[in-house]
């Protein structure tokens, strides 16, 4: 997938000062950033994220889903690491846009799980298109990611562009009563590599 580079600017977060780098995808004019810290470009694996959008969880706060207490776990381990690059990928709901979302959180409000909702409403479960990561990776020299993700699909999608995941690092946060069916059904029927401990608590065992 063609995406092209537009713009560089520094962000000051609670968390540090990153370098904000502003993509586009030619096709669709979708806009994505990349969120870097330190030098990504010396060779030596760098600790990252693939994050896709989730307005819900990382702008109104919300406890439906785990995405707004990862995204802020991972800058503030870039920022403690002081190095390190986040990609935050315009691709709301897993790939199937906020209102199609907010039409699957009614299904859910019903007593669908969120792989349920989204085959209901005739989309597969997971959309997202991981290919757009290699064209800004190059352009920031990143070769080699620690990846920060309990996304097996993740993994795969990296390594199978040439992108050398060196070692996944566990991001298990922001469990609660409103999220432990959706994790639970990410782990059960996406694979999502959730953790003994984590995957008891979602069980309730513990």
């Amino acid at each position: 997938m063609s995406v092209v580079f537009v713009a560089a600017s520094q962000l000051p977060t609670p968390f540090g000062v990153f370098t904000m780098h502003g993509f586009q995808e030619e096709a669709t004019g979708k806009e994505h950033v990349a969120l870097t810290m330190g030098d990504v470009a010396d060779g030596a694996p760098v600790l990252g994220r693939l994050h896709s959008e989730c307005l819900t969880g990382d702008a109104l706060f919300s406890l439906r889903c785990d995405c707004g207490f990862q995204l802020e776990a991972a800058l503030r381990a870039i920022a403690e690491e002081g190095r390190g690059v986040l990609l935050y990928l315009r691709q709301e709901g897993r790939g199937i846009g906020l209102l199609n979302k907010i039409r699957a959180y009614e299904l859910q409000d019903g007593g669908a799980d969120t792989v349920e909702a989204n085959e209901r409403l005739g989309f597969a479960a997971d959309l997202r298109d991981y290919s757009i990561c290699l064209p800004m990776l190059e352009h920031l020299g990143v070769s080699q990611l620690k990846l920060m993700t309990n996304n097996p699909r993740k993994v795969k999608a990296l390594g199978e562009m040439g992108i050398n995941v060196a070692s996944r690092v566990p991001l298990q946060k922001g469990l609660n009563v409103y999220n432990e069916k959706y994790l639970a059904t990410k782990a059960g029927k996406l694979g999502h590599m959730l953790g003994s401990l984590h995957q008891g608590e979602v069980e309730g065992k513990l």
